[in-house]
Protein backbone atom coordinates (compact mmCIF):
# COMPACT_ATOMS: atom_id res chain seq x y z
CA UNK A 1 0.00 0.00 0.00
CA UNK A 2 1.46 3.21 -1.07
CA UNK A 3 2.09 6.13 1.25
CA UNK A 4 0.40 9.35 1.10
CA UNK A 5 2.19 12.85 2.35
CA UNK A 6 -0.62 14.75 3.48
CA UNK A 7 -1.03 18.92 3.90
CA UNK A 8 -4.38 19.81 5.34
CA UNK A 9 -5.06 23.67 5.36
CA UNK A 10 -7.01 25.64 7.84
CA UNK A 11 -7.70 29.58 7.61
CA UNK A 12 -8.45 31.95 9.87
CA UNK A 13 -8.08 34.99 8.42
CA UNK A 14 -11.05 36.88 8.22
CA UNK A 15 -11.60 36.40 3.87
CA UNK A 16 -11.35 33.73 1.67
CA UNK A 17 -7.89 32.97 0.68
CA UNK A 18 -6.31 31.43 -2.66
CA UNK A 19 -3.72 28.70 -1.46
CA UNK A 20 -1.25 26.97 -3.80
CA UNK A 21 1.17 24.05 -3.09
CA UNK A 22 4.96 23.39 -4.78
CA UNK A 23 7.81 21.39 -3.72
CA UNK A 24 11.57 22.34 -2.86
CA UNK A 25 13.58 22.01 -5.79
CA UNK A 26 15.25 18.64 -6.33
CA UNK A 27 18.78 18.32 -6.73
CA UNK A 28 20.47 17.94 -10.07
CA UNK A 29 23.34 17.14 -11.51
CA UNK A 30 24.37 17.34 -15.01
CA UNK A 31 21.25 19.85 -15.79
CA UNK A 32 21.69 24.02 -16.12
CA UNK A 33 19.07 26.15 -14.35
CA UNK A 34 16.49 24.18 -12.37
CA UNK A 35 12.70 25.50 -12.74
CA UNK A 36 9.41 24.66 -10.34
CA UNK A 37 5.81 23.71 -11.22
CA UNK A 38 2.91 24.36 -9.33
CA UNK A 39 1.32 21.48 -7.98
CA UNK A 40 -2.33 22.37 -6.98
CA UNK A 41 -4.39 25.79 -6.25
CA UNK A 42 -7.51 26.31 -4.62
CA UNK A 43 -9.67 28.97 -2.61
CA UNK A 44 -10.36 28.32 1.27
CA UNK A 45 -13.27 30.27 3.47
CA UNK A 46 -12.58 31.24 7.22
CA UNK A 47 -12.34 28.17 8.73
CA UNK A 48 -14.99 29.77 11.25
CA UNK A 49 -17.29 30.52 8.98
CA UNK A 50 -17.46 27.29 6.70
CA UNK A 51 -15.38 24.56 8.42
CA UNK A 52 -13.47 23.93 5.86
CA UNK A 53 -10.04 22.14 5.46
CA UNK A 54 -7.74 22.27 2.48
CA UNK A 55 -6.15 19.13 1.68
CA UNK A 56 -3.61 18.28 -0.12
CA UNK A 57 -1.89 14.58 -0.66
CA UNK A 58 1.15 13.58 -2.40
CA UNK A 59 2.12 9.88 -2.69
CA UNK A 60 5.66 9.22 -1.47
CA UNK A 61 6.47 6.96 -4.55
CA UNK A 62 9.54 9.10 -6.83
CA UNK A 63 8.88 9.45 -10.24
CA UNK A 64 10.92 10.39 -13.23
CA UNK A 65 8.93 13.07 -15.25
CA UNK A 66 9.81 13.93 -19.36
CA UNK A 67 7.76 16.89 -20.93
CA UNK A 68 7.72 18.37 -24.29
CA UNK A 69 7.63 22.41 -24.96
CA UNK A 70 7.29 24.38 -27.73
CA UNK A 71 9.28 27.12 -26.24
CA UNK A 72 12.04 27.48 -23.31
CA UNK A 73 10.27 27.59 -19.57
CA UNK A 74 9.07 30.60 -18.94
CA UNK A 75 7.50 31.98 -15.07
CA UNK A 76 3.82 32.28 -15.34
CA UNK A 77 3.54 29.99 -17.87
CA UNK A 78 2.43 26.20 -18.55
CA UNK A 79 6.05 24.35 -18.08
CA UNK A 80 4.76 22.19 -21.59
CA UNK A 81 1.85 19.84 -22.50
CA UNK A 82 2.71 16.36 -23.69
CA UNK A 83 4.24 14.01 -20.75
CA UNK A 84 5.17 10.73 -19.41
CA UNK A 85 6.67 10.07 -16.22
CA UNK A 86 7.83 6.34 -14.59
CA UNK A 87 7.63 5.44 -10.70
CA UNK A 88 11.53 4.95 -9.97
CA UNK A 89 13.51 3.74 -6.53
CA UNK A 90 16.70 6.02 -5.41
CA UNK A 91 20.19 4.76 -5.39
CA UNK A 92 20.90 4.48 -2.29
CA UNK A 93 22.82 6.17 0.06
CA UNK A 94 27.06 6.37 -0.02
CA UNK A 95 27.88 2.66 1.05
CA UNK A 96 24.32 1.26 0.62
CA UNK A 97 23.62 -2.01 -1.18
CA UNK A 98 21.15 -3.35 -3.69
CA UNK A 99 20.46 -2.30 -7.37
CA UNK A 100 17.54 -0.55 -7.23
CA UNK A 101 15.57 0.46 -10.79
CA UNK A 102 17.06 4.18 -11.11
CA UNK A 103 17.75 4.72 -14.02
CA UNK A 104 15.03 5.58 -17.60
CA UNK A 105 16.20 6.07 -21.00
CA UNK A 106 14.00 8.58 -22.66
CA UNK A 107 12.49 8.77 -26.22
CA UNK A 108 11.38 11.67 -28.05
CA UNK A 109 9.21 10.62 -31.05
CA UNK A 110 6.97 8.89 -29.58
CA UNK A 111 7.55 10.61 -26.01
CA UNK A 112 8.04 8.36 -23.35
CA UNK A 113 10.55 6.81 -20.53
CA UNK A 114 11.92 3.27 -20.87
CA UNK A 115 11.22 1.10 -17.97
CA UNK A 116 13.73 1.95 -14.99
CA UNK A 117 16.47 -0.48 -14.36
CA UNK A 118 19.53 -0.35 -12.28
CA UNK A 119 21.96 2.20 -13.39
CA UNK A 120 25.93 2.22 -12.13
CA UNK A 121 26.73 5.25 -11.07
CA UNK A 122 24.28 7.26 -10.29
CA UNK A 123 23.98 9.78 -7.72
CA UNK A 124 23.10 8.90 -3.86
CA UNK A 125 19.35 9.23 -3.41
CA UNK A 126 19.09 10.22 -6.83
CA UNK A 127 17.60 8.50 -10.05
CA UNK A 128 18.64 9.42 -13.57
CA UNK A 129 16.87 9.92 -16.59
CA UNK A 130 19.50 9.98 -20.27
CA UNK A 131 18.03 11.58 -23.10
CA UNK A 132 18.94 10.82 -26.66
CA UNK A 133 20.01 12.92 -29.37
CA UNK A 134 16.78 15.58 -30.75
CA UNK A 135 16.98 18.69 -32.04
CA UNK A 136 15.33 21.77 -30.56
CA UNK A 137 12.59 23.08 -30.96
CA UNK A 138 10.70 21.22 -29.80
CA UNK A 139 12.07 21.78 -26.07
CA UNK A 140 12.38 18.66 -23.75
CA UNK A 141 12.00 19.25 -19.85
CA UNK A 142 13.21 16.61 -17.28
CA UNK A 143 13.03 16.12 -13.08
CA UNK A 144 10.74 14.93 -10.42
CA UNK A 145 7.23 14.39 -11.20
CA UNK A 146 4.63 13.71 -8.48
CA UNK A 147 1.56 12.16 -8.14
CA UNK A 148 -0.70 14.94 -6.67
CA UNK A 149 -4.69 14.18 -5.23
CA UNK A 150 -4.24 11.32 -8.11
CA UNK A 151 -2.74 12.49 -10.77
CA UNK A 152 0.88 13.52 -11.97
CA UNK A 153 2.40 16.68 -12.64
CA UNK A 154 6.19 17.62 -13.15
CA UNK A 155 6.87 19.11 -9.91
CA UNK A 156 10.87 20.51 -11.11
CA UNK A 157 12.68 19.94 -14.02
CA UNK A 158 15.39 21.41 -15.94
CA UNK A 159 15.91 21.48 -19.88
CA UNK A 160 17.25 18.12 -20.99
CA UNK A 161 20.31 18.15 -23.27
CA UNK A 162 20.85 15.86 -25.66
CA UNK A 163 22.68 12.64 -25.78
CA UNK A 164 23.07 13.59 -21.82
CA UNK A 165 22.55 11.96 -18.14
CA UNK A 166 20.23 13.92 -15.86
CA UNK A 167 20.81 12.68 -11.87
CA UNK A 168 17.38 14.55 -9.94
CA UNK A 169 17.58 13.99 -6.28
CA UNK A 170 14.14 14.31 -5.16
CA UNK A 171 13.68 16.52 -2.17
CA UNK A 172 10.70 15.74 1.06
CA UNK A 173 9.68 19.26 1.48
CA UNK A 174 6.34 21.26 0.56
CA UNK A 175 5.19 24.45 0.90
CA UNK A 176 1.90 26.57 0.89
CA UNK A 177 1.69 30.04 -0.17
CA UNK A 178 -1.12 32.45 -0.73
CA UNK A 179 -2.30 33.09 -4.23
CA UNK A 180 -3.19 31.24 -6.88
CA UNK A 181 -0.84 29.49 -9.46
CA UNK A 182 -2.33 27.23 -11.99
CA UNK A 183 -1.49 23.80 -11.93
CA UNK A 184 1.82 22.79 -14.75
CA UNK A 185 2.27 26.70 -14.24
CA UNK A 186 6.27 27.46 -13.57
CA UNK A 187 6.68 29.68 -11.00
CA UNK A 188 9.55 31.88 -9.66
CA UNK A 189 10.44 29.44 -6.20
CA UNK A 190 12.80 31.74 -4.14
CA UNK A 191 10.24 34.76 -4.50
CA UNK A 192 7.00 32.46 -3.60
CA UNK A 193 9.09 30.55 -0.94
CA UNK A 194 9.63 33.81 0.84
CA UNK A 195 7.07 34.04 4.42
CA UNK A 196 5.43 30.48 2.81
CA UNK A 197 4.48 27.69 5.08
CA UNK A 198 6.33 24.31 5.18
CA UNK A 199 5.67 21.37 5.09
CA UNK A 200 8.60 19.41 5.69
CA UNK A 201 8.10 15.17 4.92
CA UNK A 202 11.57 14.33 5.90
CA UNK A 203 12.28 12.06 9.72
CA UNK A 204 8.98 9.61 8.60
CA UNK A 205 6.53 12.74 8.98
CA UNK A 206 3.21 11.81 7.04
CA UNK A 207 1.37 14.83 8.28
CA UNK A 208 1.25 17.97 8.22
CA UNK A 209 -1.47 20.60 9.65
CA UNK A 210 -0.80 23.97 8.36
CA UNK A 211 -2.69 27.05 9.37
CA UNK A 212 -3.01 30.32 8.13
CA UNK A 213 -3.68 32.76 11.60
CA UNK A 214 -5.51 35.54 11.41
CA UNK A 215 -2.95 38.28 11.40
CA UNK A 216 -1.38 36.75 8.48
CA UNK A 217 1.64 34.48 10.22
CA UNK A 218 1.43 30.25 9.74
CA UNK A 219 1.51 28.00 11.99
CA UNK A 220 2.75 24.66 11.25
CA UNK A 221 2.91 21.07 12.60
CA UNK A 222 3.73 17.71 11.62
CA UNK A 223 3.05 14.13 13.29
Amino acid sequence: MSTLLTINVKNYEPQAQSFYFFQQPAIYTGGGQVYSNSLYSQTLGNYDSTGSILTFQVNLQYYAGIQQSNTPPSIGSASGYASASRAVDLAPASGGSGKPNDWTNATVSPLGLSAPTYGEGVQPGAFRITTPSFTSPPYFNVGSAVDVNGGIVLSNFVQANPLSNTDCQPILTYYVQTGSYTPGTVMNFTQSSINAATSDFTGGYTICNVTLNANGTWTVQRQ
